[in-house]
């Protein structure tokens, strides 16, 4: 029986011991249940964006490709950018009356721009040198403009002159990713899609980022002149390793050769035979040469608005509005039309390039003609929002040109020199914009000689091209 009764107690206090145990680790198991739901909770605002925006970025073989990556690397470079456009803005543009923001605008573009038009043509044969190093030249880019940002904050709280090369440093830094970022795309093409969409897809999400990041940078502006630069340090150092993250393949350079912005016969087709003083160089045709004078003119006319309305508005704002809310209503209305562009140009089908550049080209000076006699608010806010819609359809239009016409030996080239032109063409826009008299309709009307100018002197290449051209080409875009 004590025998008996032995086991039955052991087991009996053994038993109890083990649901007391049982109990707590209940209790601990709930706890710790209750704070992975809540942790689930607080992330849930940082993970369920970053999913959705991955889910995006990566759809239709861009994720496998490695195009989903770029994407969001392009979205970095947008965010890091308008941080420090926003701080230069307030320093430079919004700090001091008209008379002496003209002039030290003026001076901006003297010290940096100037420079920068003599330094961007050697960028591009720069990079062309180091083919195989692209990921270390994005990420260099980004680190670059990393050190800068946290430079010209140093500069905007002493107002000392190193602003300016500092500023420069970070245009020839964003030109040198742009460049890259231009030759990766083809690179990373998913199957059945286009470099048209391909590009689109790309500068969409660039678009989208600086809409998100630009309220952020004026936030941090309101708090502090130097916060949105030490945003853009922290948003460039994420970019320099994000870099890092794209396939290798980006790397490969394989055969790729420099191409020559002209489009005489004599070297139309293939490589040279005989030996040249300049070896390797290649033609890009006609269709892009007529694409890329047309994307100019609207280069030209964007640089010359920004200026121009800059400083117009802030000595006639809209009616019932600040000065800063009326150049934000015209930044809005660009930004707004080069985003519905994009957009159109990522399903557009682009049979015809040269008729897409010459249908929007002809818009935006019909456009601006109107603004020019009927000069106004609204109509200046729509020749904002149509010129911003057709520069990303034209630009995205001649990328399927550089795509469909350029051997790929020389595609790198070309996109690195039609880069540098086109932002030659927009530093012309702007001199034209701070020189010009505050007189609204003189301003529309000189807005629609210098698409006119573009427009009739492609009009009929382009159109040419498209006849005889597109059906004898092969067409990869």
């Amino acid at each position: 029986m004590a025998a008996a009764r032995t086991p039955q107690g052991a087991t009996g206090v053994g038993g109890s011991k083990g649901i007391k145990g049982s109990s707590r680790d209940g209790g601990t198991g709930r706890v710790r249940g209750s704070l992975r739901s809540v942790g689930r909770v607080l992330h849930l605002p940082v993970t369920g964006p970053a999913r959705g925006i991955r889910k995006a970025t990566h759809a239709q073989g861009a994720g496998e490709s490695g195009l989903g990556k770029l994407i969001e690397l392009h979205g970095v470079n947008g965010a890091g950018d308008v941080m420090i456009t926003v701080a230069l803005a307030s320093t430079v543009f919004f700090s001091v009356p008209t008379d002496e923001a003209r002039g030290r605008v003026a001076l901006y573009l003297a010290i940096t721009m100037a420079p920068f038009t003599v330094l961007a043509p050697v960028i591009g044969p720069l990079l062309d040198r180091l083919p195989h190093g692209r990921r270390a030249a994005m990420a260099g880019a980004m680190l670059a403009r990393a050190m800068l940002a946290l430079i010209i904050s140093g500069a905007v709280a002493s107002g000392s002159l190193e602003l300016y090369p500092a500023a420069l440093g970070v245009l020839v830094a964003s030109k040198a990713y742009g460049v890259v970022r231009s030759a990766v795309v083809p690179r990373l093409l998913p199957p059945k899609f286009s470099l048209v969409k391909a590009n689109s897809r790309v500068t969409l999400g660039g678009l989208l980022a600086t809409a998100v990041a630009g309220p952020a940078a004026a936030g941090l502006q309101a708090l502090g002149d130097r916060l949105p630069l030490y945003g853009a340090f922290v948003i460039f150092l994420v970019g320099t390793f994000l870099s890092f993250s794209l396939p290798h393949k980006v790397d490969s350079a394989k055969g790729e050769d420099t191409a020559l912005l002209a489009a005489d016969e004599q070297h139309l087709h293939g490589p040279h035979r005989h030996p040249v003083k300049r070896p390797g160089l290649r033609t890009v045709g006609l269709a892009v040469t007529h694409a890329l004078g047309a994307n100019a003119a609207l280069r030209c006319l964007s640089g010359f608005l920004i200026f121009f309305l800059a400083f117009l508005l802030r000595e006639h704002p809209l009616t019932g509005e600040s000065a800063a809310v009326s150049l934000g209503i015209v930044i809005v209305a660009a930004g707004v039309g080069n985003a519905l562009g994009t957009a159109v140009g990522a399903w557009l089908r682009s049979r015809a390039p040269e008729i897409i550049i010459v249908t929007v080209v002809a818009f935006v000076l019909g456009a601006a003609i109107t603004a020019a006699i009927f000069f106004g608010a609204f109509l200046v806010a729509c020749l904002a929002a149509i010129a911003g819609f057709a520069q990303a359809l034209a630009k995205l239009s001649l990328d399927a040109l550089i795509q469909r016409d350029v051997p790929e030996l020389v595609r790198t080239s070309a996109f690195a020199r039609s880069e540098t032109m086109l932002q030659m063409a927009w530093v012309l826009g702007g001199a034209i914009g701070i020189v010009l008299p505050l007189n609204g309709p003189l301003g529309m009307t000189v807005a629609a000689a210098i698409v006119a100018a573009g427009w009739l002197t492609t009009l009929r290449g382009l159109l040419s091209s498209a006849r005889h051209g597109g059906a004898t080409r092969p067409r990869v875009a």
